[in-house]
């Protein structure tokens, strides 16, 4: 019986297969932790090794100096706490009640509007504290407003927050039951759009968020398009901004004729 005879090197692929494999690794690591990060624009690195170390998550680079970058129109400075603006005396009432005299064309006798401008009456303290200063600041700009707050000291707008807070809304009672729409019941999470109520529901949800609730329809619906569009900005981190614009044009119709209709 002959015996197999083994040639030797029958099976130099092997090896060769190896090192090629080896070749293709050492250039994946070379080029993903050093080439590719010395090439990532605006990151400085004191050498090869410090941005291996970067890519690999061990030290952070500190940039030579943080980068502000400040917004190019007035913005909200006031800072709002759900503590601002608790019970308010008599005396601060009864002055908001005289310097309210010059805002019933617009706002109506009793806070309730007959002009598609908000209704004030038991509005949170808060919200309309917070947007006056920001009629007065410039953040929140309006042809009629601006003139009429430019007079008005902090002591001033406070008063006239506790007095509309102070009046009855235009309806305590709630309407016949109906399903709100699905974008002020859950939102829209995939378009990163929260319920509407997590931040205009009770006052301690939000502060500063305006209870919108029996407002006029073409009120709400001009608010959510002028955020969509950019041209009212005094929000507070851009936070109704990226929600309005993320809104469809049904949604906001939907969202407007929902909160009109339940005061």
């Amino acid at each position: 019986m002959m015996q197999e005879q083994i040639t030797p090197g029958g099976d130099g692929w092997v090896p060769v297969s190896i090192g090629i494999t080896a070749a293709v690794a050492v250039v994946a690591i070379i080029a993903g932790f050093a080439w590719l990060p010395l090439r990532q624009p605006g990151e400085e690195f004191r050498g090869v090794w410090d941005a291996i170390c970067s890519a690999a998550g061990l030290v952070q680079v500190s940039p030579r100096a943080a980068q502000v970058v400040q917004a190019d129109y007035p913005t909200t400075r006031i800072e709002v706490t759900p503590q601002m603006l608790h019970n308010p005396s008599a005396q601060s009432i009864g002055r908001g009640a005289t310097l309210a005299l010059r805002c019933t064309m617009c706002h109506g006798a009793r806070g309730l509007s007959q002009a598609d401008t908000p209704n004030l009456a038991g509005q949170f303290p808060i919200a309309i504290y917070k947007e006056l200063m920001d009629f007065k600041s410039g953040a929140r700009t309006s042809a009629v407003m601006g003139p009429l707050v430019s007079d008005l000291s902090d002591a001033d707008m406070r008063d006239l927050a506790a007095y509309y807070a102070y009046l009855p809304r235009e309806s305590e009672a709630q309407p016949a039951a109906s399903a709100p729409p699905q974008i002020v019941a859950n939102g829209a999470p995939l378009r990163g759009i929260a319920p509407c109520g997590s931040c205009h529901g009770a006052l301690e949800l939000k502060a500063g968020a305006a209870w919108l609730g029996g407002q006029p329809n073409d009120y709400l619906h001009a608010q959510l398009k002028a955020f969509s569009s950019g041209t009212r900005r005094n929000d507070i981190g851009e936070q109704m901004r990226n929600v309005a614009r993320a809104m469809t044009a049904e949604e906001i119709d939907a969202a407007s004729r929902f909160y009109a209709d339940h005061p």
